[in-house]
């Protein structure tokens, strides 16, 4: 049986034991960090043993977001532009901006279907606030839900025309985080009326195959409790108020923001309505230890079934839906619509 779970690779090759965890417990997905990315062949060559080690084609996930975040990185790959980079571009001309926006994640799609990976953890669809944590920041399409949500759309819809799905985050919004989640629990104390801003751009791409929740808490809803292992986050706001029906993940459990074992954590996750349990190993640099952690957490995730294997269908079938594309037409009419200076800043 499929196992609910995404997880990571510790290195630029499949080790023995995360071939042999990965044949054991048959994670529905891999999620490719920096670390494993080193050359287009190199790859090609990892997800090839991946797939041999699960014994199918595993969605493959990464995190390809433009800007800062982008585990693809130059001179090996093309640089993409921020986020910000599209909502300057939107803020002038807001078709000009959601043309440059498909056609961005529409080259984004084409770097990473050649590599076989057809999940990208992206669109950001998060509203920053002024004086909020940078880990947000320039990864946002800028501060306004409508804009946002536009710009997010057209992020969408180039990937999944070059057969990426794609994953909005970090639902319901971390942009009001004055903490970095990586590292602890932030607490929002906005109320209702501030925070209806943040879900309505999300409310506005409910649409989309998958969603990544955000580790934080919010005092208006449950307070002290991250939304991830919230019961009221995910039914009453994410599924209900948000509207979002598509494949909901965690963000990655090993974050500090969650406390207890990583057991308790995916037990946590998984009883409070997330579909996916998704861990990266994102602080380890051992390979004994990134295998240890992934080990507890696909014998803690269940078997993917009812809903949660449908949404996640529905997220693998984009990935066989590929429309005709030229990219070396598409790359010049990309920088007609950049400034030359801003683009790839």
């Amino acid at each position: 049986m499929v196992k609910a779970c995404i997880l990571s690779v510790s290195g630029p090759e499949l080790t023995l034991g995360e071939a042999a965890l990965f044949r054991a417990e048959n994670p529905w997905g891999v999620i490719l960090m920096g670390r494993s990315c080193v050359s287009r062949m190199q790859v090609r060559a990892l997800v090839a043993d991946i797939w041999q080690a699960t014994g199918r084609e595993t969605l493959i996930f990464i995190d390809q977001e433009g800007g800062r975040v982008a585990r693809l990185k130059a001179p090996e790959w093309p640089l993409f532009p921020r986020g910000s980079d599209y909502a300057a571009i939107y803020a002038a001309d807001p078709e000009r901006g959601r043309e440059a926006t498909w056609l961005g994640h529409r080259l984004i799609a084409s770097e990473l279907a050649s590599l076989s990976i057809h999940a990208d953890c992206a669109p950001v669809v998060d509203l920053p606030v002024p004086g909020a944590h940078d880990i947000i920041g320039d990864r946002a399409f800028g501060t306004d839900p409508a804009g946002i949500a536009a710009l997010a759309d057209a992020a969408l819809a180039g990937l999944a025309a070059g057969g990426v799905a794609g994953v909005i985050k970090h639902i319901p919004g971390h942009g009001r985080a004055f903490a970095d989640s990586h590292y602890e629990l932030p607490r929002v104390t906005a109320g209702d009326n501030e925070l209806s801003k943040d879900f309505d751009a999300f409310a506005r791409v409910a649409h989309a195959p998958m969603a990544m929740t955000a580790h934080i808490s919010y005092d208006a809803f449950d307070p002290g409790k991250a939304a991830t292992v919230s019961r009221i986050m995910i039914q009453d706001i994410i599924r209900g108020r948000i509207g979002f029906d598509g494949l909901l993940m965690t963000d990655d459990l090993g974050m500090k923001a969650l406390g207890g074992t990583l057991k308790e954590r995916a037990d946590a996750s998984i009883a409070a309505g997330c579909d996916i349990l998704l861990h990266c190993s994102g602080f380890l640099q051992d390979a004994g230890e990134i295998l240890a952690e992934m080990t507890e957490v696909a014998k803690a995730a269940p078997g993917l079934k009812g809903k949660a294997e449908a949404r996640a269908a529905a997220a693998d079938a984009i990935a066989k839906k590929l429309e005709p594309f030229e990219a070396a037409n598409g790359w010049r009419r990309f920088h007609e619509l950049f400034p030359p200076a801003g683009a790839m800043a």
